[in-house]
């Protein structure tokens, strides 16, 4: 539990100390995402399958923090810094550096209690290796969408 916290505390400061690019619309559309489909993908892979799950098994209070405030401000970190407008050479190596990053901390979550929080049954870092590049790029595709609904509103 003790690492969550730390995780809660150190992602929500760089996300918010960083962020050069996100604006406040924008940043509740990206939590609010982030909750919603963090959640649904959660209840199948978690609840339905077993895979894996947050401090306990099954539903548990405990586990509210890391469904709800956790992941938010990491995908806002990979929003704010991601090279839009470089070469797509350098998209995707930002995209693989980033998932690096994922896995190694997905490692630490790992660690035994007090610092880990994050438990596998069946799931392994190989299936994260795979899913989250396709979860990180529904996320882009979502963030442009925001962006693309918010200039069509301006221009009204």
């Amino acid at each position: 539990m003790i690492g969550l916290i730390i995780a809660i505390i150190a992602f929500n400061f760089f996300a918010f100390k960083t962020n050069k690019r996100l604006n406040s619309i924008e940043i509740v559309c990206i939590w609010t995402f982030t909750i919603a489909f963090q959640n649904i993908f959660d209840l199948f892979i978690d609840m339905k399958y077993h895979a894996y799950w947050y401090i306990s098994s099954g539903v548990d209070w405990k586990a509210l923090p890391a469904h709800t405030i956790l992941l938010p401000p990491v995908n806002m970190m990979f929003l704010n810094w991601f090279p839009f407008k470089a070469k797509m050479i350098n998209r995707i190596f930002y995209m693989c550096i980033f998932v690096i990053g994922i896995l190694i901390y997905e490692l630490i979550t790992l660690l035994p209690e007090p610092w880990g929080y994050f438990h596998y049954k069946w799931w392994s870092l190989w299936h994260s290796a795979i899913v989250d590049p396709i979860l990180l790029l529904i996320l882009l595709g979502y963030y442009k969408w925001i962006c693309r609904l918010e200039r069509n509103s301006l221009k009204r």
